[in-house]
């Protein structure tokens, strides 16, 4: 078994109204960074696993955001596998 490192980033899908994001936008006004637009706020995951291979791994990440980390009605997520 070979130990893997997830960088996996969760995000809402660009259809979803983003409160978070939106408040960050506006205060961006207030802050001299009137340059700034179209904040959107998300969770970065890490993880790691044992695995093995890389794709097995990455089978395993896939399962856990498609099962738990991410809800899939309203976010999207990206990963990236790694060797530890």
């Amino acid at each position: 078994m070979t130990k893997f490192q997830a960088e996996i980033d969760v995000m809402p899908k660009k259809e979803i109204l983003d409160p978070q994001g939106k408040a960050v936008t506006g205060s961006m006004k207030n802050l001299g960074l009137a340059e700034i637009h179209n904040v959107r706020i998300g969770k970065h995951i890490t993880l790691e696993i044992e695995a093995e291979n890389a794709e097995a791994a990455s089978a395993k990440v896939d399962q856990a955001c498609k099962n738990l980390l991410a809800n899939l009605i309203m976010e999207s997520y990206t990963f990236k596998i790694s060797e530890v």
